[in-house]
């Protein structure tokens, strides 16, 4: 049985996606930020979130630069690219249809 705090498999790329899009933020602060917005359901390690964060600046969907973080420390900043805000559009609607797919089914009455 899977744990509300378990994301579905392939989600975590549109979430970091989707927070990219409202402001750049470092590492620490995505990590917080999809806590805050899920009302504490999900969380990310860090063994996930660095490699994901990786794995989409390899794709071009994603670029990071250096900057100072709010403690004044040296801290990676990732912000969405043109092709990663795209990307967004393209598996925020595959979700979309999934999701309402899903509530369909669980939502059918029994006879």
């Amino acid at each position: 049985m899977s744990k509300p705090s378990e994301l579905v498999q392939g989600t975590l790329d549109m979430l970091l996606l989707k927070i990219l899009a409202l402001e750049p933020l470092n590492g620490w602060a995505i990590s917080l930020r999809l806590k805050q917005i899920s009302g504490e359901v999900l969380g990310v390690s860090v063994g996930s979130l660095y490699p994901a964060l990786h794995k989409l600046e390899q794709r071009g969907w994603i670029r990071a630069q250096w900057g100072s973080s709010a403690n004044n420390r040296r801290a990676r900043y990732y912000s969405l690219t043109r092709m990663g805000r795209k990307q967004l559009e393209k598996e925020a609607a595959a979700w979309n249809r999934l999701s309402d797919a899903i509530t369909a089914i669980v939502n059918l009455r029994e006879a």
